[in-house]
């Protein structure tokens, strides 16, 4: 079982990510390489994709797409930069085998494939209790400066 320790503070997630509230679906960061991320979620009632007390799937690609973004905003935070604002430049596959419930926590295991002038190709897995709920594949773009 994996156990689940934040690396840095819940308050500077938030920070390291372009999205705000109502939107913010990263809460924790559990683990960090140049290639990897575990990023997880605690499912609050007032989230903003919690439908019936259950997560939907759009709350749960979000999700993923925030872990990668997180990934992003820490790499340059430890470079004392600010982070690029990103987004989802396509979707390969998601496979969503089950939904979280209000109070469940999630996390997101983000493995980077590629890099390549702004943009990254990942794998994700997200488990709720140690079970794969969802998993796939995406690609995501830094913006462009102006």
């Amino acid at each position: 079982m994996m156990k689940l320790v934040d690396i840095i503070d819940r308050s500077l997630v938030k920070q390291l990510i372009p999205q705000r509230e109502p939107i913010v679906m990263v809460d924790a960061l559990y683990e960090y390489t140049e290639t990897t991320i575990t990023a997880g979620l605690t499912i609050a009632d007032d989230n903003l994709c919690v439908s019936n007390g259950i997560m939907r799937e759009v709350g749960l690609i979000e999700h993923m797409a925030q872990s990668v973004a997180l990934h992003t905003g820490y790499q340059f935070y430890l470079r004392q930069e600010p982070a690029p604002v990103g987004y989802i430049g396509s979707i390969k596959k998601i496979d969503i085998n089950g939904l979280p419930k209000v109070g469940d926590t999630i996390y997101t295991k983000v493995n980077i494939l590629q890099e390549f002038m702004g943009v990254t190709l990942v794998e994700l897995t997200t488990y709720c209790d140690e079970v794969i709920i969802a998993s796939g594949s995406m690609k995501t773009v830094l913006a462009k400066e102006e």
